[in-house]
């Protein structure tokens, strides 16, 4: 599958409100994109638009949840915790990382407040933070470029290390690759037989039932993340044993509930139906690998695709309508992609005043341009025409027009854009 490209620096501290920066985690970091634009045309599965600023966005990765530094007014097992983070910070070339002792997810210090890297994305998630595999250093594509991610380029991702090394729990949505997801799945268990990281100590799984007696008793723990989250406010609400934890969660089917696709059984659940409970004890009866998450559904009407071309996004630049020799095979019309974001071309068209169609297909990189060749079914007409732009849903995005005199042999007409 291709993941679209984004050069930029991962940001770990703001110089001027140290105390207000970032609070990288084991499985978040901000990225400040060089070209910001390009995080607008992501997709958006769960309708939620790109949380992003001037100092960037918040990055989530890919296909890991790590133990969690901070929930809320509440944490995981901090060793385990603490280990992903570091090993994050470690792997993108920060160095000297120091946090403040009261404030003890903010950095007071480090020998680089950001540094260059890239991510491969695929979309946006329901809290408006990018979700991609982090990269250390420069990437030779072009900002913007649909990047084919295959095994060896994960496996080279911020994400893999982190399951390669036990440091993190693989949670794999239905937004990634099926072949990624197989790949990584054998890498998380891998890591769980060598008993690497986390595994030793981790707890609430098919092989260890875990005992929680209260919300200080969760805190020390090293379970899968998001059964944590669920718990957190199950417990926070003063509910004396997790008895009443199943009904709980089916009472909120978007959000306590979530839908998974279980792999073995080859059918839709939800979270309810891989947890088992008895007073003050919990598991999960599925390892994480084995099931997929689907995301949140899109409110009714939001837009889960990038909105569609506008009017100028991509212009007609130019038209050789008598080129020297035969026209027929030899016409061309340019095309300039007026954007930063890469725009899909698939069954977008050209068509001429007589109603003849040319389809596009391919992708037009931000800024770049594109010569086209027409076939038969485009005649560029030597006695004036008009050229129409129109993208995949027939939308006019642009529209030029020459006159006769403007049409010599050989030579290209400029429409002044």
């Amino acid at each position: 599958m291709s993941y679209t490209l984004l050069k930029g620096e991962f940001v770990i501290r703001y110089p001027d409100l140290p105390r207000q920066g970032p609070e990288p985690d084991g499985d978040t970091i901000k990225f400040r994109p060089d070209t910001p634009a390009l995080v607008e045309g992501l997709p958006r599965p769960t309708g939620t638009p790109p949380q992003i600023n001037a100092r960037g966005i918040s990055t989530r990765l890919e296909a890991i949840d790590a133990l969690e530094t901070h929930f809320g007014d509440t944490h995981q097992e901090l060793a385990g915790a603490n280990a992903a983070r570091d090993e994050l910070l470690r792997l993108l070339g920060f160095t000297s990382v120091v946090f403040f002792p009261e404030m003890s997810n903010k950095i007071k210090s480090a020998d680089q407040d950001t540094i260059r890297g890239h991510v491969l994305s695929n979309g946006i998630d329901g809290n408006g933070r990018l979700i991609a595999f982090a990269y250390a250093g420069e990437h030779p594509g072009t900002d913007g470029s649909a990047v084919f991610l295959d095994e060896e380029t994960v496996d080279r991702s911020v994400n893999a290390n982190l399951l390669k090394t036990g440091l993190a729990f693989p949670a794999f949505y239905a937004t990634l690759p099926a072949s990624l997801r197989v790949h990584l799945a054998g890498t998380s268990r891998a890591a769980r037989a060598d008993q690497a990281g986390i595994w030793p100590r981790s707890t609430g799984h098919p092989d260890a039932t875990a005992k929680i007696a209260d919300l200080a008793a969760l805190q020390q723990l090293a379970i899968w993340p998001k059964l944590f989250r669920r718990l957190v406010p199950y417990l926070a609400s003063g509910r004396p044993t997790l008895d009443g934890f199943d009904a709980w969660l089916r009472e909120d089917p978007v959000n306590r509930d979530d839908q998974l696709f279980l792999l073995d059984k080859g059918e839709y659940g939800n979270m309810h139906d891989i947890v088992r409970t008895a007073g003050h004890e919990i598991q999960l009866t599925a390892w994480p690998e084995d099931f997929i998450i689907s995301p949140d559904p899109a409110p009714p009407g939001a837009p889960v695709r990038p909105r569609p071309a506008a009017i100028g996004d991509v212009l007609i630049l130019a038209a050789l309508p008598d080129p020297a020799g035969a026209d027929r095979g030899h016409e061309r019309v340019t095309l300039l992609n007026t954007m930063a974001a890469t725009v899909d071309l698939t069954r977008w068209a050209i068509l001429d005043a007589a109603g003849g169609r040319h389809t596009l297909t391919g992708t037009l990189g931000g800024g770049d341009v594109l010569q086209v060749t027409l076939g038969s079914a485009v005649r560029l007409g030597n006695k004036g025409d008009t050229l129409v732009l129109a993208d995949g849903s027939g939308a006019l995005v642009d529209q030029v027009a020459y006159k006769p005199d403007e049409v010599l042999s050989g030579r290209t007409i400029c429409f002044g854009r």
